[in-house]
């Protein structure tokens, strides 16, 4: 009779267990699909370039008048935070017409199928990239050896429908805005860098999105330049015209590399 009592406590105890265990993996998922990323305000870089991204997970946003670009998706969770920042900035996620991404880790393209579904946009992808990104993730290289666990639920993102596939030189136009696709391979295969040409006044100005730097805000010291725009009355585009910490990052990249090579 004393055993009724117990199991009574055993059903109750692992009734516990097991909403305590959903609950910790809901509150899991969720930082996971977000990677920890915090909202940062939005602001305008120079010309029709702005920054819509999160406090590092980056997305640049193009506006034109024929509709706008949006390159890159960030996380899954981070997409309600780049549609509520182009608002913030008065422009609208509905008038987002072509999506760019640089590379198919799930920081950057994992917010491209809710991005792709609230705007409509088409989605333009490197040809070596674009299985990747159309099957979530899986397949990917990111995981070395154990590659195989891409193909895990639990690890791929959203897949976006990619409608368009390019390869390096391609040029994406949208009315007077115009970038050109740079293959850049290594990070991760298809990575793709884009150069823009900008106009801020009378300067024509030459913007370079690099696969493997711009993707974070930490790398291209978007905090710092931020603030400096802030205080620079007389010209806030200036903290962005950077092009020694390009050349930096290019001689950096360039002894990696060739250390790699000698190893």
């Amino acid at each position: 009779m004393r055993l009724l009592p117990e199991r009574r406590w055993l059903r109750v105890l692992l009734g516990v267990a097991a909403v305590l265990a959903v609950v910790l993996y809901g509150k899991w998922r969720d930082v996971t699909n977000r990677g920890g990323q915090q909202y940062a305000e939005p602001f305008r870089i120079a010309g029709n370039l702005y920054y819509v991204g999160a406090n590092d997970a980056t997305s640049f946003l193009l506006t034109g008048p024929e509709g706008h670009v949006l390159i890159d998706g960030g996380y899954p969770g981070t997409a309600p935070m780049i549609i509520a920042s182009i608002a913030e900035l008065g422009f609208d996620i509905a008038d987002v017409k072509v999506l760019l991404n640089s590379h198919s880790h799930f920081d950057h393209a994992g917010g491209l199928a809710a991005l792709q579904e609230a705007s409509g946009a088409e989605l333009w992808v490197s040809g070596r990239a674009a299985d990747f990104i159309a099957a979530g993730g899986a397949g990917g290289a990111f995981l070395g050896p154990f590659w195989f666990i891409s193909y895990l639920p639990i690890v791929r993102y959203p897949a976006p429908r990619v409608d368009h596939r390019f390869e390096d030189g391609a040029t994406i136009r949208l009315g007077p805005t115009e970038l050109t696709a740079h293959v850049t391979a290594g990070h991760t295969p298809g990575c793709t860098s884009w150069s823009i040409p900008l106009r801020e006044g009378d300067r024509e100005l030459h913007v370079v999105h690099i696969c493997g730097l711009t993707p974070h805000a930490r790398d291209f010291g978007r905090w710092r330049k931020f603030q400096e725009s802030l205080e620079a009355a007389e010209d806030p585009v200036e903290p962005f015209v950077d092009p020694e910490g390009y050349l930096s990052f290019i001689d950096r990249a360039e002894e990696r590399f060739r250390a790699v090579i000698e190893e």
